[in-house]
């Protein structure tokens, strides 16, 4: 045992000596040693000291004028386009697949959000998860697709057009066909980039020189697919049945007290009821026939309640309403009975003016709201599940796909591994849903998205004699072989559910049908397939069946599934609650780098919790990045000494003998950063992110900025010689530039812009190698560093302790095996400097 006098002032006017002791039987393990106090040192107070040997270089000029920064120097790239710190947009030749370092491509296709929409969180989220897998796999050499495209989004596109007409006075009933889609093309063409524009902010790289829109013309995929799915008869002509609920509804009779209670799978029709009716020998309601009731929600209309043997007394109250615009049998009673028809919904499954203040909605959104408020004036009695034949909005046939032969393929495909879900919790779910399946509605009642390629014959039935073709002369061209030459044809009014084209999207987007197409051959099957697990079965699952059914391959190979964001309570976003937090205004208070790094903590499946003080955080650790690479690049040798440089760059760390020979404090924070490389490299490959960035900040905060950066500047501005500052130089880049590498996908703009403000950048950080793994790394550094951080901590403790002023210098003794003594002497004066506050 031997005892190191640590003289930290020659000059104090009081001392004491705290006797650290790690090998006392009396104190082991000393709480003082294992204090766990984060410091957030600063990195860019100035010093006072002279060294001649060394001169203090600048950032360079590109960097401070590039960068909207704060009078303190902090990074902020929290103010429009104009204040990003890198614009990738002028560097998308990056974006582009590069088959120089590799062969074997990662491909992603992007989840298309609707053309109409604007950026909410959920973008954010999938936005960063990819971008973050494309970065990965870019610089570790692979080529890279991210395949970025916008979905038409049948109904939603077409109510924004129909009601910006609306507004010009115009109703799409005044117009054709072709000159209302005419207006929506005109509408996209004008507004349909925002959501782009949007996402190209959060810093993604995809090749947007492939961006796809569901309605190109080049998807010839879509109406192919109906073709052959047709040919094998798994599509087919009906009316539809879904799962829905009974809703039971009071309707007062007119004059009285009493209520009859109606039975209804459809409440928001009750606008289009032209009556009530009741079996005539049903004892129950006899003394009400002839008498009047009232339709709710609609100012007191009267409707007549009658009688008909029709009736079903057994079904739901024995009481029926009369909707004739909306059932077949209430049209032909309506006939019977001389009522009238109302009809309450347009062709694209919106309320009408007939609804009242309820035009304007879809169906579903009308029956949730009408619901809720018959629940408040209590004329909702009670909702309960029931399976329903639809024929909606209007009384027609629908287009079904048979399921169950292509989910059969599906589940294989899960069983056999060929396709892994991530988290694995989530297989369940999907073959739950699969074996369970039902045939698929896939036709629309709207102008907007892709035509049914039906075709119908004047004066045939039009369930019995149809023709199926790729196009309009393909139709006449059969019908002319099958009916003669006088024959007429017209299409079917119908468009596909817009789920139908997106269900192509992986393969679509890569020319398929064409198999000879030069990015199908590539880039065919993709790899990953991201996105929210609220859609698994509405999208990935279907993805999963098509690809297998039109390419004989599952589509990718992985599905990762993120979960909701919600806020810091855990509730779910809504304008209601008023809790939506805006992406765009988060990345102008707080950096898109700051937003990006918040959403990746969270681990697959799981929803997140978005606070404002997580992202509070997360803009100070880039700042902290930030001061970081000022203080490293005021301390690199001049750009334009070559020499320097040259003997700088000359040090590697790749093999055991220059990791072993370096200082301890340097041999501790290579080793260190070994280790991260491996650990986060492997976290990457198993899509654990979360563990990535927590990883990664944690090194670079509580190892390199709180430690070795404190611990550079003995050998900075104290050593006795250029060799001994050099070192630690070599180490300041070298272990800076991989922090760099290893944080790029998740904050690109912060760490491409050092990246190029240090000198000698042969490459962009977009393209530049990933670090390398199995690198050397001395566990015995690490632990006897970690020995001087407890003993330097223990003293910092017991300044605070005893209130010693922060300029206050006092001597200290150590305790220690021989060990320990010995290399503590050699490192006093780091000793020194770290303790100083």
């Amino acid at each position: 045992m031997s005892t190191l006098q640590l003289a930290l002032s020659s000059s104090a006017s009081s001392s004491y000596s705290l006797f650290f002791s790690p090998l006392s039987k009396r104190n082991a393990l000393n709480s003082l040693l294992f204090y766990k106090r984060r410091r957030r040192l600063p990195l860019s107070h100035s010093h006072s000291h002279s060294h001649s040997h060394f001169t203090p270089h600048f950032l360079r000029p590109r960097l401070l004028s590039s960068v909207a920064a704060s009078e303190n120097g902090a990074y902020n790239n929290s103010s429009p386009e104009i204040a990003k710190s890198f614009d990738f947009a002028s560097e998308e030749r990056y974006f582009r697949p590069n088959f120089d370092r590799g062969s074997d491509p990662f491909v992603v296709s992007m989840p298309p959000p609707n053309v109409t929409g604007s950026l909410h969180m959920g973008h954010a989220m999938f936005v960063t998860l990819e971008d973050i897998m494309v970065r990965y796999h870019r610089m570790k050499g692979r080529p890279t697709l991210w395949l970025p495209g916008t979905d038409h989004a049948g109904i939603a596109t077409q109510l924004v057009v129909e009601r910006m007409l609306a507004s010009e006075g115009i109703s799409r009933a005044q117009m054709s066909r072709d000159e209302f889609t005419k207006r929506v093309w005109q509408w996209k063409e004008k507004y349909g980039g925002t959501i782009t524009n949007q996402i190209k902010r959060l810093g993604a790289s995809c090749d947007w020189t492939r961006e796809h829109f569901t309605l190109d013309e080049q998807l010839k995929a879509v109406i192919e697919a109906f073709i052959r799915l047709h040919e094998k008869g798994l599509i087919y002509q009906e009316y539809s049945e879904e799962s829905g609920h009974l809703y039971y509804i009071k309707y007062r009779v007119a004059g009285r007290s009493d209520f009859l209670t109606v039975a209804t799978t459809r409440p928001e029709t009750l606008f289009g009821d032209v009556a009530l009716a009741v079996n005539p020998k049903d004892e129950r309601y006899a003394q009400f026939i002839g008498q009047m009731a009232i339709v709710p929600q609609t100012f007191g209309r009267h409707v007549p309640i009658l009688a008909d043997k029709h009736v079903d007394k057994e079904f739901g109250t024995g009481v029926l309403k009369i909707s004739p615009g909306h059932d077949h049998n209430d049209y032909f009673l309506a006939r019977k009975l001389g009522l009238p028809i109302l009809n309450v919904m347009n062709k694209d499954g919106t309320l009408n003016d007939v609804a009242g203040l309820y035009s304007g909605l879809d169906r579903f959104e009308a029956r949730k709201k009408l619901w809720a408020e018959l629940e408040e004036t209590g004329l909702a009695v009670k909702k309960e599940p029931h399976t329903l034949r639809v024929i909606e909005p209007l009384v027609s046939k629908q287009w079904f796909v048979t399921m169950e032969p292509l989910a059969e393929k599906a589940l294989q495909a899960v069983e056999k591994g060929e396709l892994k879900i991530i988290p694995e919790r989530f297989e369940k779910i999907y073959n739950h849903w699969l074996s369970n399946i039902k045939d698929w509605c896939i036709s629309r009642q709207l102008w907007w998205g892709h035509r049914i390629p039906v075709w119908y014959i004047v004066g045939k039935n039009n369930e019995e004699e149809y023709i199926v073709a790729r196009n309009a002369d393909e139709a006449l061209e059969k019908a002319h072989k099958k009916y003669g030459k006088d024959v007429e044809i017209y299409q079917d009014p119908d468009v596909l559910d817009t789920w139908f084209s997106s269900a192509l999207w992986p393969f679509s987007t890569l020319g398929w049908p064409d198999l000879s197409a030069e990015d199908f051959k590539k880039f065919y099957p993709t790899t990953m397939l991201e996105t929210g697990h609220d859609i698994l079965f509405f999208w990935v699952a279907r993805m999963v069946m098509m690809g297998i059914e039109f390419t004989g391959t599952v589509p990718f190979s992985y599905v990762y599934l993120h979960g909701l964001i919600r806020d810091s309570q855990g509730r779910k976003m809504s304008k209601t609650l008023g809790n939506v937090i805006d992406p765009l205004d988060t990345i102008r208070e707080f950096g898109t780098d700051a937003l990006r790094f918040t959403l990746s903590l969270g681990t697959a499946g799981q929803d997140l919790n978005l606070s404002t003080e997580r992202l509070t955080s997360n803009k100070a650790f880039t700042n902290k990045l930030w001061n970081a690479g000022k203080f490293i690049l005021q301390n690199l040798p001049d750009k334009n000494d070559v020499p320097a440089w040259e003997s700088l760059l000359s040090n590697q760390f790749d093999c055991e003998d220059s990791v072993l020979n370096l200082p301890l404090s340097e041999c501790w924070v290579v080793s260190k950063l070994h280790l991260l490389i491996d650990s986060a490299t492997a976290s990457y490959d198993k899509f654990y992110f979360g563990e990535v960035a927590r990883e990664t900040y944690d090194f670079f905060w509580g190892d390199f900025a709180d430690w070795y950066i404190e611990a550079s500047k003995a050998r900075l501005y104290h050593s006795g010689g250029k060799s001994v500052a050099a070192v630690a130089q070599a180490v300041l880049l070298y272990t800076f530039e991989n922090i760099l590498k290893l944080l790029h996908p998740f904050m690109p703009f912060v760490t491409e812009e050092l990246w190029q403000a240090l000198p000698n950048r042969k490459l962009a950080l977009i393209v530049s190698p990933w670090p390398q793994t199995q690198l050397p790394r001395n566990t015995s550094s690490i632990k006897k560093f970690e020995i001087l951080q407890a003993l330097v901590r223990a003293i910092r403790n017991a300044r605070a302790e005893y209130s010693v002023e922060p300029a206050k210098r006092i001597s200290a003794s150590v305790v220690a095996s021989n060990e320990v003594i010995q290399y503590e002497m050699q490192i006093n004066r780091f000793t020194l400097w770290l303790v100083k506050d």
